[in-house]
């Protein structure tokens, strides 16, 4: 009887441990899933309370079977880098975050375990491009060449680093922003190629290029890479035609000051000067 008590203890003893843990777990659940994907190489980030427990990361394609990221498997860390799974790049993915138990049981089903779901992400369709390298090479008076460097991408085949062109092919455009220097009016060309040539520009004047990746089949939101940083061509006209609004509304600015101090100086010499001709007319001889 004593014996029957002692295992009958033992087991409410342990099925209060395995619920204490599994709440415990849960507590520590991973939270704020997000993504983070620039030029493909693509991280999931997620935040936690303070810790011992460990997370493992699986994912799946298009609603398939979940696969195990060995390089994510009982890890502290609160980010995993997916960009060697996560292809092909045109699916979607959907990454579940499980934290493990501190003391884990050889019968444990993992799939039990509290785990959190991301929301769905296509590598093809979401990952951010970054912004472009160029040049601009005059030909003549009223045209230039536009040459750009295809940005390099996270991924690698055969040895090799993909560039965005080699992962979108005939999906890339460059979408290309320019202007004339002191003027607000802009003038856009999309091009299927990496090398543009821009005609009909006024000659003599200085231009100003902008460019980014475009790939018209993505959502909206995703169809732009960042914009490159600007470069001018230099023009035969004169420094104060190429000067911008705003540097002359700086200019402006500036002589209105000066003018003004100028003003206000002379005024009050003549004051002192006025008021020290009355003092010296009025003192005794």
């Amino acid at each position: 009887m004593a014996s029957l008590k002692t295992v009958l203890c033992l087991g409410v003893c342990l099925s209060a441990w395995i619920i204490t843990t599994a709440d415990e777990a849960a507590t520590f659940k991973a939270e704020n899933l997000r993504w983070f994907s620039l030029d493909f190489k693509t991280i999931l980030k997620w935040t936690t309370k303070p810790s011992g427990h460990k997370y493992t990361v699986t994912y799946s394609s298009n609603g398939g079977d979940w696969l195990d990221c060995p390089d994510c498997t009982k890890m502290s860390d609160s980010e995993c880098e997916l960009t060697n799974y996560l292809k092909p790049y045109d699916s979607t993915y959907t990454v579940k975050v499980q934290t493990n138990p501190l003391i884990e049981q050889e019968d444990d089903d993992p799939d039990e375990f509290p785990h959190a779901n991301s929301l769905p992400f296509n590598p093809y369709r979401e990952s951010n491009i970054s912004a472009v390298v160029f040049t601009v090479e005059t030909v003549n008076q009223r045209s230039v060449n536009v040459s750009i460097t295809d940005p390099l991408t996270s991924i690698h085949r055969r040895g090799e680093q993909l560039s965005i062109r080699d992962v979108f092919k005939n999906d890339l455009k460059y979408k290309i922003s320019y202007y004339k220097s002191g003027s607000t009016g802009k003038r856009e060309n999309i091009s299927d190629s990496s090398t543009i040539q821009l005609s009909g520009l006024d000659a003599g004047q200085s231009y100003c290029f902008m460019v980014a990746a475009f790939i018209p089949s993505r959502p909206k939101a995703t169809q732009q890479g960042a914009w490159s940083i600007r470069q001018c061509t230099p023009g035969d006209g004169n420094i104060l035609q190429e000067l911008s609004l705003g540097t002359w509304v700086g200019i402006a600015f500036i002589l209105l000051t000066v003018l003004i101090t100028i003003v206000t100086v002379t005024v009050l010499c003549c004051r002192c000067c006025r008021q020290r001709n009355t003092y010296q007319s009025s003192a005794p001889v």
